[in-house]
């Protein structure tokens, strides 16, 4: 008998693809035809630091494409209706003290997704997972040196690669600027803009070392930390349907953006103003029709006002991949750049174009569509016009 119902269970891990994946799909009681009736699935996850958020983003996971995206807006958002008269009140941020299916209802006219779920997470709920997962990997991108007795919070980080326990992880995630006021650097985001990019990054980080196998297994442990210390409408059970098909993720295809717009000062107060046609175009690309890997703009699309052969470029290598400094070089020279240098730099995430010329903004919006990116930033003068830096997300 036993014999029979080994192998009966064999032939429904065959079945759903073998492997983990097979084993944890046949656990869950899944078939070979389950994953086809899985809807993509959105998610606003909110971090929450005392009474306001320090984190807010826009996950989506579609299991049937094997994609997934992650939106960063800044917590100094505009929702309000004239800037001009603009207060605390009219920022994102200020919405979560209402509750977080508010938060849920300005970020989907925001976006113009339809997000059905949130998860609120506080820094409690935050550290138990990141030692419950034992620890994330990461490269701290600077040295942080942080304290405020208000809140009982100190922030001790050196920079580089480290394993971070629940602890430090939080001291990352919330890290804005040290005590001597200085922040990161204005090539990778200050303040605000360089604590959600480490958040991004931290995120991917987070999510690679929870699907490894051996934590996977513990997701009945995961499940009653959520159950314990999150807030959120969406049932547990729902997210044990996706796990089984997570297992065949490849983190490098996660693709990670951040809510494009400025941060400018209006009636004495501080907001971030996104850019509308901007927006839906990334919201376009990242959420509704994501990029395909090796998708190339057709030449009746370029610009035939520009004259490309005179824009020198350098293009430095930000991830391991020597195949995606290949794909890049050969995009722009096929749509007639004039690629001058190549080389690598240090590992980042995102792909940002840095203007170190008199180049125009037509230049700037083609390289944005030809590399799939809205990161761009004004440099120092050296001996090329532009500098485009590959991230993990290209």
């Amino acid at each position: 008998m036993l014999l029979v119902v080994g192998a009966f269970i064999g032939y429904r891990v065959h079945k759903n693809g073998g492997g983990l994946k097979g084993l944890l799909a046949t656990a869950v009681g899944h078939d070979e035809n389950t994953v086809k009736n899985l809807p993509k699935i959105y998610c606003l996850v909110l971090g929450k630091s005392q009474n306001l958020t320090d984190t807010i983003m826009v996950v989506a996971y579609d299991p049937q494409e094997q994609q997934a995206s992650v939106l960063s807006i800044p917590r100094d958002t505009f929702i309000g209706n004239n800037k001009s008269k603009a207060t605390a009140w009219d920022k994102l941020n200020a919405v979560y003290q209402t509750g977080a299916e508010n938060v849920l209802k300005e970020v989907n006219e925001l976006t113009g997704l339809d997000i059905q779920y949130y998860l609120m997470v506080d820094n409690e709920a935050f550290r138990v997972l990141v030692d419950a997962v034992g620890g994330v990997k990461f490269n701290v991108p600077m040295d942080m040196d942080y304290d405020t007795n208000k809140q009982n919070f100190h922030i001790h980080l050196k920079a580089g690669e480290q394993v971070l326990d629940g602890e430090k992880a939080e001291q990352l995630v919330r890290f804005r600027h040290n005590n001597n006021g200085s922040t990161y650097s204005y090539d990778y985001g200050i303040e605000d803009l360089g604590r959600t990019k480490t958040q991004r990054a931290f995120l991917t980080a987070l999510i690679k070392q929870t699907l490894k196998p051996e934590n996977l297994l513990k997701i009945n442990e995961f499940i009653e930390i959520a159950n314990q210390y999150v807030k959120t409408n969406l049932d547990f059970n729902t997210v044990k349907d996706y796990i089984p098909y997570l297992t065949e993720f490849n983190m490098s295809d996660l693709k990670t953006e951040y809510l494009p717009g400025e941060a400018e000062l209006t009636n004495g107060v501080w907001i971030y103003s996104a850019y509308e046609k901007q927006t839906k175009e990334l919201i376009d690309k990242l959420f509704l029709h994501p990029s395909v890997e090796g998708e190339t703009i057709s030449g009746e699309n370029l610009n035939p006002n520009i004259s490309r052969e005179t824009i020198k470029v350098e293009v430095l290598n930000g991830t391991t991949s020597n195949s995606k400094l290949e794909k890049v070089v050969a995009k722009l020279q096929n749509a007639g750049y004039h690629v001058t240098k190549t080389g690598n730099t240090s590992s980042t995430e995102q792909t940002t174009i840095i203007n170190r010329g008199n180049v125009g903004e037509e230049v700037q919006e083609e390289l944005k569509t030809l590399l799939s990116t809205t990161h761009i930033s004004a440099g120092q003068a050296t001996t090329v016009d532009i500098t485009i830096i590959i991230g993990k997300d290209i």
